[in-house]
């Protein structure tokens, strides 16, 4: 082999602060990395593929779900993760686009709550020690889910305070 890039990296093990489940799409990929570093998220165990969230809510095969679900399973036991983010988006492909709602944004983000509710609740049910936080990613910001199932913006003020507006 022969060397053609280098770097330094901390070689020692690491405690994750959230396992991060997204959707490989790039136009979301800035959104969702500037997110979680506005969230103090700065070691992510990544888990990117095509649908994010739908490959927990609405998975086209078995494998599919659990392949994910070991995933989350590796990032808590080898690296201590109580924290998961499941992440669906905007105009995603593998739900067929707005396209398919028809260019109706309500109604996709609607179908999206109920996926990332979904994927919540079996992530919740399978890992009983971990936090879940549904988030929609739309291309003018990321929206969280409340406990009522309504998304929220999630934003940070310059001072690092939350700030949750209802869409």
């Amino acid at each position: 082999m022969r060397k053609i890039f280098h770097f330094d990296s901390p070689p020692g093990p690491y405690v994750a602060d959230a396992a991060v489940l997204c959707c490989f799409d790039h136009r979301i990929s800035l959104a969702v990395r500037k997110f979680l570093k506005k969230q103090g998220i700065e070691r992510p165990d990544m888990v990117i593929v095509a649908g994010g969230a739908k490959t927990l809510a609405s998975p086209r095969n078995p494998f599919e779900q659990d392949f994910i679900l070991e995933q989350v399973r590796m990032s808590i036991r080898l690296h201590q993760t109580d924290r998961v983010l499941v992440m669906s988006h905007s105009d995603c492909a593998t739900y067929g686009g707005l396209a398919h709602f028809k260019g109706d944004r309500e109604a996709e983000a609607s179908h999206h709550r109920n996926e990332l509710l979904r994927a919540k609740d079996l992530l919740s049910a399978t890992f009983a020690n971990i936090s879940v936080e549904p988030y929609f990613v739309k291309f003018d910001g990321v929206w969280q889910l409340n406990e009522a199932g309504r998304p929220e913006a999630a934003e940070q003020s310059d001072n690092g305070a939350a700030i949750r507006k209802h869409a």
